[in-house]
């Protein structure tokens, strides 16, 4: 009776053939799953990743069964190298085809690469180059102290620029380097970069009022001070920087190719592909993306025991380059004799556009009439492109 109940409840049967320690990391990811679901749902955390993201946690380490005599599932498996076991493992894996085709190559960092192009106007940073990379490379302070604090902990040199990688809080960045160069910590780190960057919302705002005076936070900056920048100036600027970019950096040139091609798309007369890139391209793979990460945080593959050290390192890497956009946001007020607000400094920080929206609603906090979101989006896509440039020496100089 008892055995026949195993067979036909057999996720539940598969908790006695392990032992108590794996029991609780099992509990505590569908947990963790739960509590992803919640505060998506709530707002408190981005539920267009999130929340596919905590499902998939949930339901893969709920769904366990024997598989050849192996504890497994049959969502996805990360850990298959040989190609006749790769190709076999899409006729029982649901997921594996994605996982094979987008994520195990990058081609999913550069699809939400293309739609986060095509939403980004490039305006500001034409405008006012110096400013916003100065900012941008303050807001990199995380992706770059990290590093020594990783290797300091016993992560080899992959591993550790990985892990730095999570300070620019740009998620396909951080796809594409740990991809490229820890692959074996590519689940945790990918996960974790992804919920911090959720926990950015009530971060940053707390650094902001702890750190930049109220009374410099309701600056009111002129709008009409930003030159008119015309699309065709926008789409050779995105042809050149693309060009000059790969040339540089050969190695991120994925990355910067699909940015740049959305960022023109955006700027020519091309609706039905923007509407593609945007609407159906980036709602798709950021989709694909939370869900298919969270199949892959099952308990027998984060088994890792420096996975508590990966969610240290990712908070410190995100609390530096916050504070390291704070500091240039902050020295551009200087700088400019007062007439730049501080709070686009941490829009510096890469997580386009959400660093943005959230230097333009702390300024709207203070004063109504605070308009600063046409000038965040400045540092916020020199952000991105220095993130990409630094995950570029990264992979150049370890690879």
């Amino acid at each position: 009776m008892l055995t026949q109940a195993a067979h036909i409840f057999e996720g539940l049967s598969t908790f006695g053939q392990m032992d108590a320690q794996t029991i609780l990391i099992r509990l505590a990811l569908i947990a963790v799953g739960f509590l992803l679901i919640y505060f998506s749902a709530k707002g408190i955390l981005d539920p267009m990743v999130l929340m596919p993201m905590g499902l998939a946690m949930v339901l893969v380490n709920g769904a366990t069964l024997t598989i050849e005599g192996k504890l497994a599932n049959l969502f996805v498996d990360p850990m298959l190298v040989e190609p006749e076991k790769v190709v076999n493992s899409m006729q029982i894996f649901f997921l594996q085809p994605i996982y094979n085709l987008m994520f195990s190559n990058g081609l999913i960092a550069c699809l939400v690469f293309m739609g986060i192009g095509v939403i980004t106007p490039l305006d500001y940073l034409i405008a006012a180059p110096l400013t916003s990379l100065l900012i941008a490379i303050g807001s990199e302070l995380g992706s770059i102290l990290t590093f020594p604090l990783a290797v300091g902990l016993g992560f080899d040199y992959k591993e550790a620029a990985a892990i730095s990688i999570i300070g620019g809080a740009d998620g396909p960045m951080v796809l594409f380097t740990s991809l490229e160069l820890a692959k074996k910590l590519f689940v945790p780190i990918s996960v974790v970069a992804y919920v911090y960057l959720s926990i950015t919302y009530a971060l940053y705002p707390f650094l902001i009022k702890l750190l930049i005076p109220t009374r410099l936070q309701g600056i009111v900056m002129d709008l009409h001070s930003i030159p008119k920048v015309s699309s065709r100036q926008k789409l050779i600027f995105s042809v050149l920087a693309a060009a000059v970019l790969s040339i540089l950096f050969p190695v991120a040139a994925p990355l910067f190719a699909s940015f740049f091609i959305g960022t023109m798309v955006r700027e020519s007369d091309l609706p039905r592909y923007q509407r593609f890139l945007d609407e159906v391209l980036l709602t798709g793979s950021t989709f694909f993306l939370g869900f298919v990460l969270g199949a892959l945080f099952s308990f027998y593959v984060v088994t890792d025991s420096r996975v508590l050290l990966i969610m240290l390192l990712g908070f410190v890497s995100i609390l530096l380059s916050g504070l390291g956009g704070i500091a240039s946001g902050l020295l551009a007020y200087k700088i400019s004799g007062g007439k730049i607000n501080p709070l686009i400094g941490i829009a510096g920080v890469s997580c386009v556009p959400t660093t943005a929206k959230i230097a333009q609603k702390c300024a709207l906090a203070v004063n109504k009439h605070a308009i600063i979101l046409p000038f965040a989006m400045g540092p916020n896509v020199a952000g991105v492109i220095t993130t990409a440039i630094i995950a570029g020496i990264y992979v150049g100089l370890l690879r």
